[in-house]
């Protein structure tokens, strides 16, 4: 496998396991409403599990409250049970056309406890970001050991997958620590 070959392949898994944890930050709640809190719900609905995208569209009209709007009225009783056996801690409120969800101020507790998470998934993607770096450097040791690459060709494969590697756990710090921020803010 060439040198671009084998970056290209880990700079690609690396943006994944970024973006998986981007995605996963968005259902951290903070103090503020944020619609991605409720995006990966998904409602037991005509003999399936559904997302709530596919049911609903979400707002957060104001900064404390979710809006949820059912595209079938029908379907407003099982997006409730949904909501409710989550484990965000909400509580809808429903006028029989839409869905409100009050957000709580988070205590102390539950911000170190959502700060604590965050770290658990940042941790989680730094070690994928560095199995992939594990992969990408055995690929190149395999080149090598097979004649398809020269001693220098693979080193410098391997110094520039560490670049790589480096510059997806700063791109994850980043996002950890800007998350963090917003949930420990009062």
């Amino acid at each position: 496998m060439p040198v671009d070959d084998i970056l290209l392949d880990a700079e690609e898994r690396m943006e994944k396991a970024a973006d998986v944890f981007r995605h996963a930050l968005t259902g951290i709640r903070t103090g503020r409403a944020n619609p991605g809190i409720v995006d990966s719900l998904r409602v037991e609905v005509y003999g399936s599990p559904t997302p709530i995208k596919a049911l609903a569209s979400v707002g957060a009209p104001e900064p404390n409250q979710i809006v949820v709007r059912p595209f079938d009225p029908g379907t407003i009783k099982d997006i409730e049970k949904a909501i409710q056996a989550s484990g965000l801690g909400f509580n809808p409120q429903s006028d029989g056309r839409v869905i409100r969800i009050a957000i709580p101020a988070l205590s102390a507790d539950v911000r170190k406890k959502m700060s604590a998470r965050i770290k658990e998934l940042a941790e989680e993607a730094r070690v994928a970001i560095r199995n992939v770096r594990r992969d990408a450097n055995k690929a190149a040791d395999g080149d090598q050991a097979g004649g398809g690459m020269t001693e220098d060709d693979c080193k410098k494969c391997k110094d520039e997958v560490q670049e790589l590697t480096k510059k997806h756990e700063g791109i994850v710090g980043d996002l950890a620590r800007t998350k963090e921020a917003e949930v420990m803010e009062e």
